[in-house]
């Protein structure tokens, strides 16, 4: 059974809202985490409590998704393993792709890995920002198990749980799925700030 550190996970949880920053995104809310980034101290904190929970799970890989995942390297650091980066297809030479998957909000995008990144054997875990249909996670499951190992875990900051990404992630193959943070809590305490403008732009 895997055990969080229940302690320090509720004062970070206490902070981590304050650090998100909610803004209008077509028909979502879009959870703004370069505001996560704003606070070191909390954020190295955080990054050490998702390191505790894997430490005894015999992590061997990390992958990270593009490009908010990326953001999440000092936990692979924490644990003394490889961080593998999955890309967009035709960003990287030398890859293994995966099959077409359908974004929540618009457009189909293939998810990348450099071969030989991951191997039989390897206990992975996923890391990204946010669930929302699991589309993306399910990239990397795929790629996971295409080279012969297992998703031990997929790790998210954000569960939109109405969406059922965790469903679709645990029928393909993942172990386990576990969202850091409720969307139910983001959407009580966030809001936009005082001098936000709206730049037009589809984000």
């Amino acid at each position: 059974e895997i055990r969080v550190r229940s302690a320090i996970l509720l004062e970070i949880r206490t902070l981590f809202v304050d650090a998100f920053v909610a803004s209008p995104c077509l028909l979502l809310l879009f959870y703004c985490f370069p505001g996560l980034l704003m606070h070191p101290a909390l954020f190295g904190k955080l990054c050490k409590a998702i390191a505790a929970r894997y430490r005894q799970l015999g992590i061997t890989k990390m992958i990270g998704f593009e490009a908010r995942g990326f953001l999440f390297t000092q936990v692979a650091v924490e644990l003394g393993v490889p961080f593998i980066m999955a890309r967009k297809q035709g960003k990287m030479p030398n890859t293994i792709s995966s099959a077409p998957y359908t974004k929540e909000y618009a457009g189909v995008d293939v998810m990348c890995i450099q071969r030989g990144a991951v191997g039989p054997g390897d206990k992975v875990l996923l890391m990204d920002d946010l669930i929302a249909t699991g589309g993306t996670l399910c990239s990397g499951i795929e790629l996971v198990k295409s080279c012969g190992a297992e998703v031990t875990e997929c790790c998210c900051m954000v569960e939109l749980k109405a969406l059922r990404g965790r469903d679709r992630c645990l029928a393909a193959g993942a172990k386990s799925v576990w969202g850091f943070i409720s969307e139910e809590l983001l959407i009580i305490k966030a809001k936009l700030p005082d001098d936000y403008v709206d730049d037009g732009a589809a984000h």
